[in-house]
């Protein structure tokens, strides 16, 4: 429920001088739109009477079906710490798309993970999720146009003079606190020009809702620094890749139910089949959590990230892992996500997968304590270590294979969803790159 009513709303935009609301949703690919209104239309926004032409929408609806109408969560109401230069300020709400007869919108992103929380509810569960998003700051051409020259030399925690990037990334997160984040820890990555800022963990939706709004920040604040702020999984050929590890627990009643104290790793039943669930749909979900042609770039072995179906509280090269915090902060962290995945439909699969585990008892496999990149590839065969899918292809095809995850999505998302990635791969599969020029064209 929200804990702000209309009237507050309305208020506080009166009390901050707010001219201009962005009325915010994001399209089935992730995408954040816009739909903007002046302060003398807020309350009718609030009233939910505010229509958009669906059609335009990547994935939304066909021609003859076009109205949506935007129902605002009045919790989402904030101010961007930015003013434009008409004077005034611009708040924001993020909406929940509904049709003209008053039903949410099945393909609606926000709507498809409210059905997965819904699923959890009735089981007695309210999930948290707190994300690590990663980013890279590339330089601009003289033509405004972004580069992937980094604009700095920076490795894994550095400060300046290294970090040059330091900057931009203190304004994106003294930014991010004005607009009611909670912060808890922002530093250098591994690669040149990549950076990390984590937030506090919050119930699902909230935690959605802050990573489509930490993107939008983070690009309009390196813009101010003349810099491109990209979630590109991998930018640069030979460097590490940016990821958003998602932390995820379950409670019931204010308690962790993912929290033993007597078992030797301090994890419940519950939180052992919750594993098994994700690690059984881990191929399906990773065309969702991992959703571009660029995505699987990333995903391959030497460069810090996931790519083997298993699970430890103490290894980082498997695609769960267990961190070290145990009572209220026991929680499950899957590692293959990357920051292009829309935060809504991948939180959805994730939990739909974990409760599946926990609904039919779903044992996960034994834990791995063994680096596996190190692994032979007979070592990996005989520990039944498997691999996620290699390409954006592959991964539809093992959606296309799983009802449960198909069921989490709905129709609709999934058919629009599928459509534009097999597009995607066509014409990336088609295409002549720079590399097949640069191997064959003077050999051959």
């Amino acid at each position: 429920m929200s804990q702000l009513c209309k009237e507050d709303v309305l208020q506080q935009a009166e009390e901050l001088d707010v001219k201009f609301i962005r009325l915010q949703f994001t399209d089935i690919l992730g995408v954040i739109k816009n739909v903007a209104i002046t302060v003398e239309q807020l309350e009718e926004a609030l009233d939910g009477q505010i229509m958009f032409d669906g059609s335009s929408i990547d994935g939304f609806t066909r021609i003859q079906e076009s109205d949506m109408y935007l129902k605002p969560d009045y919790d989402t109401f904030t101010i961007f710490p930015w003013r434009p230069k008409t004077g005034g300020t611009v708040a924001r709400l993020i909406c929940d798309v509904y049709t003209p007869d008053g039903e949410p919108f099945i393909g609606g992103p926000r709507n498809v993970l409210q059905k997965a929380l819904e699923e959890a509810a009735e089981m007695g569960y309210e999930m948290y999720v707190g994300p690590e998003p990663e980013f890279f700051l590339f330089e601009k051409d003289e033509d405004g146009n972004p580069t992937t020259v980094t604009n700095d030399q920076g490795g894994y925690f550095d400060l300046g003079p290294a970090d040059t990037g330091q900057d931009a990334r203190r304004d994106i997160v003294l930014a991010l606190e004005k607009m009611g984040f909670e912060m808890e820890a922002s530093h250098h990555e591994v690669a040149p020009g990549q950076h990390e800022i984590d937030f506090k963990y919050s119930d699902a939706l909230t935690t959605a809702d802050n990573i489509a709004t930490f993107r939008f920040v983070t690009k309009a604040i390196a813009n101010e620094h003349g810099l491109h702020a990209t979630f590109m999984p991998k930018p640069i050929f030979g460097e590490n890749g940016s990821g958003m590890h998602m932390n995820q627990s379950l409670f019931k009643d204010g308690e962790n139910v993912f929290y033993d104290p007597d078992d030797e790793l301090g994890l419940s039943q519950t939180a052992y089949y919750y594993i098994g669930g994700l690690l059984k749909h881990a191929k399906a979900i990773t065309p969702i959590t991992n959703p571009t042609v660029n995505s699987y770039k990333r995903l391959v072995p030497g460069y810090e990230a996931p790519v083997y179906l298993a699970w430890s509280a103490s290894n980082r090269s498997a695609l769960i892992r267990i961190p070290a915090a145990r009572g209220a902060g026991t929680r499950v962290e899957m590692r293959n996500p990357d920051p292009s995945a829309n935060p809504y439909l991948a939180t959805a699969v994730m939990l739909k997968a974990g409760l599946d585990g926990i609904k039919n008892k779903i044992e996960p496999p034994k834990e791995i304590v063994e680096n596996i990149f190190a692994m032979e590839t007979g070592e990996k065969e005989e520990a039944g270590i498997e691999s996620l899918p290699g390409n954006i292809n592959e991964a539809v095809q093992e959606l296309l294979a799983n009802e449960l995850i198909q069921d989490a999505l709905g129709e609709h998302v999934l058919e629009h969803f599928v459509e534009a990635k097999q597009i995607e791969w066509d014409i990336y599969r088609t295409q002549v790159h720079q590399w097949e020029l640069d191997e064959y064209l003077k050999v051959y």
